[in-house]
């Protein structure tokens, strides 16, 4: 919205009901992966049903989320990409490596063949943004597999800097503006709240 007292109308969707839109939520500040799992509970408890395919967020015990994931019917999900906190420093390894980029491969053809099974209602590409950003996998294959979707298939993109391709494909973008966080004080990310 550029004046938030008039709304932007898309043309492309104009008076289309139901689920088969994209949805993209970006953004600096915290929430984006938080507001996409609120999608998700909310989409199982109208009876609907839920993949999720995580991208760079490999490993078991960084994603508390998880836990109570795996005991919710409707919603199946799969992890790719390494685990990038080291066990000994619990630092976070920032460098991308011919494994991050088969594992991107690897998630983005396993959200396409979830997109085109006729399974899901709602498919949630976490974290697709920054991958893509961060040279994992190009946005023509992004695209890609959104168009081979399922026509009736919602789909969520989450993460920072997403490629104007994915901005404009979007029937609905929502920015998490960073105005203060924790992180920058010293505080150490907290389970159940930071991860």
């Amino acid at each position: 919205m550029t004046d938030s007292s008039k709304p932007i109308l898309d043309e492309r969707i104009k008076g289309r009901q139901g689920y088969g839109l994209i949805q993209l939520i970006h953004g600096h500040g915290k929430g984006k992966t938080t507001a996409a799992l609120g999608q998700a509970v909310r989409c199982v408890g109208a009876g609907k049903k839920v993949m999720i395919v995580y991208f760079d967020k490999g490993g078991t015990s960084h994603y508390s989320e998880r836990c109570i994931i795996d005991q919710i019917d409707g919603i199946d999900y799969v992890a790719t990409g390494r685990d990038r906190i080291d066990p000994v420093t619990n630092r976070f390894d920032f460098s991308i490596n011919d494994t991050d980029r088969s594992e991107a491969e690897r998630g983005i053809d396993l959200a396409k063949k979830a997109m085109m099974s006729g399974e899901y209602d709602l498919v949630i590409l976490d974290e697709i943004n920054s991958t893509q950003n961060l040279g994992m996998l190009s946005a023509d294959s992004v695209l890609d597999a959104i168009q081979s979707k399922s026509e009736n298939v919602e789909v969520i993109l989450t993460g920072r800097n997403p490629a104007q391709e994915f901005l404009d494909a979007a029937h609905l973008v929502t920015e998490m503006q960073l105005q203060r966080h924790y992180f920058y004080s010293g505080v150490q990310a907290r389970a159940g709240l930071d991860f």
